[in-house]
């Protein structure tokens, strides 16, 4: 295996756009100026802070390229910046887009994972963005808060979002005189922006194509006619060099055989990280993207099957209707192939789904639940499984509205410290299926191992 830390970091041009809370606009900013920017010919390196796989999406929807995840506590921070760097190789500029408020991180950790965190970790000026619409001199105090409460987090400048007339800009921009942080636009209030939301945040691009492409081109739109453009660019460009070594999926010894793994797509199941499909690559596999909406049957050749997260439970009727798919996975299943399932992916795995049969490959049931099971999780590996050893550690995210009953088979996936102990997930022969959603960059030798048990198989 080569080394997964060799390329020198480059000086890409970079900026972080943050917001003291959630829904103040981040979202908007950050993929109206990726597709305004994209727009004017530069290359621009899309990324979202935390765990979200719908953001990024949009990311790329207005970039042109693959939306990219920097969790620093799923990876670890030492992983941020190289995988920042492996991300915006080549690119002109990169934006990355903050998650919830300025400095919400994890649990109980301080600022561990937090949108100043990596912007601190990247070394990179952040944009602040303001909702304005309930107030008018208080944002001084507000800006001001945010800008001077971490010394270390570099605030270059503010956007102020729903602005509803000249007259309350000129309010707005009064008062952050004082404050030393420049205004670096101002957007008004534009429903047609909007993207729709649901049980578990916005829409995947996947599920609204044709909308999406309306809405990005709306940011775009609302972004060049409300910010300065040079200004940002200028801003990002100052950014400092990042120091250490850009991240490498490590390469395994090239066999003249290359194993088909089956990654499932299309609407249902959209939850993927970039480096998930790299590593699997670079340790010899084939990737091979299907859609268990459509596609009646694996890819040829298929050795090994991925299904990550999603919303099955809005498609239940049609991946029910599926049987012919259905059998295939269970046969693939049931035959001893590698499986690597999380959250949707355990969902589809199941006897059943809300009452409409699955796959039946556990002996499981799952529904819908009015409550909402988030948060990051540590994780230990109970047994051997096709993506780990026993003991092996892991830090990982859980987000659904579902409930699998019983939780855990007989050899559970993981055993989890927190909130509460608890074992969870399933495992046999083949399968390892789990609400649990990893970053393999952060243990390499998950991918490694996986494709190394399609080869034995």
């Amino acid at each position: 295996m080569t080394s997964s830390l060799s390329t020198p970091l480059p000086s890409v041009p970079r900026l972080v756009i943050g917001a003291p809370s959630s829904r103040s606009g981040k979202t908007t900013v950050a993929t109206g100026l990726m597709a305004a920017l994209t727009e004017r010919g530069l290359a621009v390196s899309p990324h979202k802070v935390g765990p979200d796989y719908i953001d990024p999406g949009y990311h790329a929807l207005a970039s042109g390229r693959v939306g990219r995840n920097l969790d620093a506590y799923l990876c670890g921070p030492d992983l941020v910046a190289p995988l920042f760097a492996h991300g915006a190789r080549g690119c002109d500029i990169a934006v990355v887009e903050g998650v919830m408020g300025m400095y919400d991180g994890a649990s109980g950790q301080g600022e561990l994972a937090s949108t100043a965190h990596v912007a601190k970790l990247l070394r990179a000026p952040v944009v602040l963005v303001v909702d304005a619409s309930s107030q008018s001199r208080s944002v001084a105090a507000l800006v001001h808060g945010f800008a001077s409460w971490d010394p270390e987090v570099w605030m270059g400048g503010v956007i102020l979002n729903k602005v509803a007339s000249d007259r309350h800009e000129e309010l707005l921009r009064d008062a952050l005189e004082s404050t030393g942080v420049p205004v670096l636009g101002v957007l008004r209030r534009a429903p047609q922006v909007d993207t729709p939301s649901r049980h578990l945040g916005l829409v995947p691009v996947a599920e609204r194509r044709r909308a999406a492409v309306e809405a990005v081109a709306a940011m775009a739109a609302q972004v060049r006619a409300g910010c300065d453009l040079e200004a940002l660019v200028a801003l990002a460009r100052s950014a400092g060099a990042l120091s250490g070594t850009a991240w490498e999926p490590p390469v395994a010894d090239p066999t003249d055989r290359r194993e088909v793994v089956a990654v499932a797509g299309g609407p249902a199941f959209t939850f993927s990280y970039a480096e998930h499909a790299e590593l699997l690559t670079a340790a010899g596999a084939e990737v091979v993207v299907f859609d268990p909406l459509r596609d009646e049957q694996l890819p040829d050749g298929t050795g090994g099957l991925v299904i990550g997260g999603g919303f099955p439970e809005m498609y239940a009727a049609e991946l029910s209707a599926n049987e012919p798919l259905r059998k295939a996975v269970a046969e693939l299943a049931f035959g001893g192939a590698p499986v690597a399932a999380e959250c949707a992916g355990l969902l589809y795995l199941c006897r059943e789904l809300d009452g409409r049969p699955m796959c039946g490959v556990l002996d499981a049931t799952a529904r819908m639940d009015e409550r909402l099971t988030l948060g990051y999780r540590d994780a230990v590996a109970v047994g051997d499984s096709v993506l780990a050893p026993a003991g092996t550690r892991m830090r990982a995210h859980e987000f659904h509205r579902t409930v699998v009953e019983p939780g855990a088979g007989p050899a559970p996936a993981w055993g989890v410290r927190s909130p509460r102990p608890r074992v969870e997930g399933f495992v046999q022969q083949g399968v390892h299926a789990s609400y649990l959603h990893t970053h393999w960059a952060a243990e390499p030798g998950v991918a490694r191992r996986f494709v190394e048990r399609c080869r034995t198989s």
